[in-house]
């Protein structure tokens, strides 16, 4: 009697957490979702989602995507969001819970990311989204047939891709374990050993190579209406197909050895990822599988893959060229070819059933267009295949997001190595190279230019205190690589800063690779072109105002493992993101700070760079461990020549002529100085000893 008291106690206290679980804030957003729904119930505890019904009738599923993806946001933080999927995998809305990226909290804020999320409602998992970034040529709500292009967010790349990664990604997952006919069939792979050589004809008899077409009065029956009405030249000749297409896993020995040739077959496999999928695409016809407009590289616009209900990724290799291209024997003409990687987060099963979708657009005149999507069944011989026994789930196996965000940008990543480069060369030689004084201001001035309008403005390569916030949360919370691969020109600057620290110091970051620390020496130069007074802090002032970044700088990075929003919002003393980011678009009051500081730069030099940057202070305090001091010193440097200090304008010598390599910016107007004979007090001192020994021996001579 008393166990099943205490059970029944239990059970008191176990149901109501239980029940609680669904708060009211939740299923009001879930309600919003699924407007329709009536019931609600509690996250499954089986698997992590909330069915939602309208009476007895399923709706389909709420989730959190946390519950299913980690990917981690630009700060280090994964992206929470409410999704509703219903049960014929459509998106039916999106809610934002919580997140910590710092471009939509302190930067645009939160309404570009809320417009960008509302795009997914009502598009489905078996279409193929991609997200048009700021460099793409397309922009906006696109449709091409089964690809779909959604608007990103300028300033704001990869957390929207993080976002689209994680959407997908997340539904994909609830879509394969809770609707119907989204199953994933038994996975297969292609035969290694499988292989004779064949003629092109036995290829597609056997069922190696896929083949369909469709003729004009099909065409003209799915269109309604004769090729005859549409101005273009589409009409095939007699006999002729409209569309004939042929397809081929390129993957099987067996087809990729015999269309490619053996030593196209192996180069093609040598540069193509671990798990990379490619399928072969060729047509004839009025009406070919890409248009004229296609661009290699890209996503095909008239041809799209499915499977299980699901969009699978079709992306050009942009690789057929004299060095590889099909060569089957007795293989037709074409009109068109391409090989495409398939696969993207849908993953692609070779061995089972899938369809290529072709969407037929054909225009009447400049207001009228027809459209139909022909179906064809992509079904390879099964002599091609063999089971796999274990098969990782294609989120897990897939290219990181990283990856192609590093192909996107491949010019800006080569130019910015390459200026790394050249700046590198330069250091390495500055001794040299500074008894040229003109050459040196004039590399230094176009240099800040590169930094300021290419790396800051353009690339966007603005080191913050914000990225050691990042660092140190993923060494706490567990280290991911992946989180800094996300911004290429940042982990690329990141990395050259963190290796010259230790070579030249904390000053070739902060004097020639930081873009407000430019826009603060133009500001610089302005005020004294405008012949504002110059103001020059007392010695003593100045040394007790270079210690106040330090404090900054701990306090900020304290704050992050206290609170990561209070600390984003306190590293607004950083004024980068108004200036560099959002081009002083933005609220008035963080306008007012950044000007501030640079109209205040005009009248005493850095003087942000010199007191308040907590980012040159955790670099002063790495750049202590730096291995050589490589700005010389000679015996009269300070004892009493004071001319390279009064001509420094960070103040970063000191009296007794030692440079304070916690201050200095490596500009090198004093390596100009002490290898210029004119304004070197030692050197002139030097010369005119020399030539009064030169008098000396003429007159002895005399």
């Amino acid at each position: 009697m008393a166990g099943r008291i205490v059970l029944l106690l239990a059970c008191l206290f176990v149901m109501p957490q239980v029940q609680a679980e669904l708060s009211d804030s939740k299923r009001a957003l879930i309600q919003e979702l699924f407007p329709s729904a009536t019931v609600i119930e509690d996250k499954l505890p089986d698997f992590p989602v909330y069915p939602v019904y309208q009476l007895q009738e399923l709706l389909g599923y709420a989730y959190e995507t946390i519950d299913h993806s980690r990917l981690q946001g630009f700060a280090g933080k994964p992206i929470s969001m409410l999704i509703g999927l219903d049960a014929k995998g459509r998106f039916t809305g999106i809610k934002v819970l919580n997140h910590h990226e710092p471009v939509f909290l302190h930067g645009l804020g939160e309404e570009p990311l809320l417009e960008f999320v509302d795009q997914y409602e009502g598009h489905s998992l078996q279409e193929q989204i991609i997200v048009s970034t700021s460099n793409s040529s397309r922009s906006g709500r696109t449709s091409d047939g089964n690809v779909v292009h959604f608007d990103g967010v300028s300033k704001a790349t990869v957390s929207v891709l993080i976002i689209n990664d994680t959407v997908l990604s997340s539904a994909l997952k609830v879509a394969r374990k809770k609707l119907e006919g989204f199953a994933q069939s038994a996975p297969t792979r292609a035969k290694p050993d499988f292989y004779q050589p064949l003629p092109w004809q036995q290829l597609v008899e056997r069922g190696y190579i896929g083949h369909w077409q469709i003729g004009s009065e099909s065409i003209e029956a799915e269109l309604g209406r004769p090729l005859s009405d549409y101005p273009m030249d589409i009409e095939p000749a007699d006999g002729e197909p409209f569309a004939e297409l042929f397809f081929a896993y390129i993957n099987s020995p067996m087809v990729g050895r015999n269309v490619l040739g053996d030593d196209g077959y192996r180069r093609l496999m040598e540069r193509l990822d671990d798990g990379a999928q490619v399928l072969a695409v060729m047509s004839r016809g009025a009406f070919p599988h890409v248009s004229r407009e296609f661009v290699p590289g890209s996503s095909p616009d008239r041809v799209g893959l499915t499977q299980n209900n699901l969009a699978v990724e079709m992306r050009d290799l942009n690789l057929l060229d004299q060095n590889l291209e099909f060569r089957a024997a007795g293989m037709p003409s074409f009109e068109a070819g391409n090989l495409f990687r398939v696969g993207g987060n849908a993953g692609f099963n070779p061995g089972a059933k899938a369809n290529l979708k072709l969407n037929v657009e054909l225009a009447r005149n400049h207001l009228m267009v027809d459209r139909t999507s022909l179906d064809i069944p992509v079904q390879f011989s099964e002599e091609l295949f063999e089971t796999v026994e274990v098969a990782p789930n294609p989120e897990d196996t897939r290219q990181p997001v990283w990856i192609g965000l590093w192909k996107e940008r491949w010019w800006q990543i080569s130019l910015l190595v390459l200026g790394l480069t050249v700046l590198t060369v330069f250091f390495a030689r500055q001794k040299t190279l500074s008894r040229n004084p003109k050459l040196v201001h004039r590399f230094r001035w176009g240099f800040l230019f590169f930094t300021l309008f290419f790396i800051g403005f353009y690339a966007q390569g603005q080191l913050s205190v914000f990225n050691i916030y990042t660092l140190f949360l993923a060494i706490w919370d567990g280290f991911s690589l992946n989180v800094f691969l996300l911004d290429p020109i940042i982990f690329i600057l990141w990395v050259y800063t963190f290796v010259t620290l230790f070579i030249w110091g904390r000053g070739l970051f902060c004097g020639w690779l930081c873009p407000f620390g430019a826009l603060q020496e133009m500001a610089a130069w302005l005020g004294e072109k405008l012949k504002f007074r110059q103001i020059k802090v007392p010695e003593q002032w100045h040394r007790r105002l270079i210690l106040l970044k330090y404090p900054i700088l701990l306090g900020l990075v304290g704050t992050a493992f206290y609170s990561l929003t209070i600390a984003e919002k306190l590293a607004e003393v950083e004024p980068f993101k108004t200036s560099i980011t959002l081009f002083f678009v933005r609220h008035w009051p963080f306008v007012l700070y950044a000007v501030g500081l640079l109209v205040l730069g005009m009248f005493i030099h850095k003087f942000y760079c010199r007191y308040l940057c907590p980012l040159g202070a955790g670099l002063a305090v790495l750049g202590r461990f730096r291995l050589f001091s490589w700005l010389d010193r000679v015996e009269l440097c300070g004892n009493p020549c004071q001319h390279c200090k009064n001509e420094c304008g960070i103040n970063a010598i000191r009296k007794d002529g030692r440079i304070d390599y916690d201050e200095c910016i490596q500009c090198l107007e004093c390596v100009v100085i002490l290898e210029d004979d004119t304004r070197c007090v030692d050197k002139r001192l030097e010369t005119k000893k020399r030539s009064r020994q030169a008098n000396i021996l003429a007159t002895d001579a005399g």
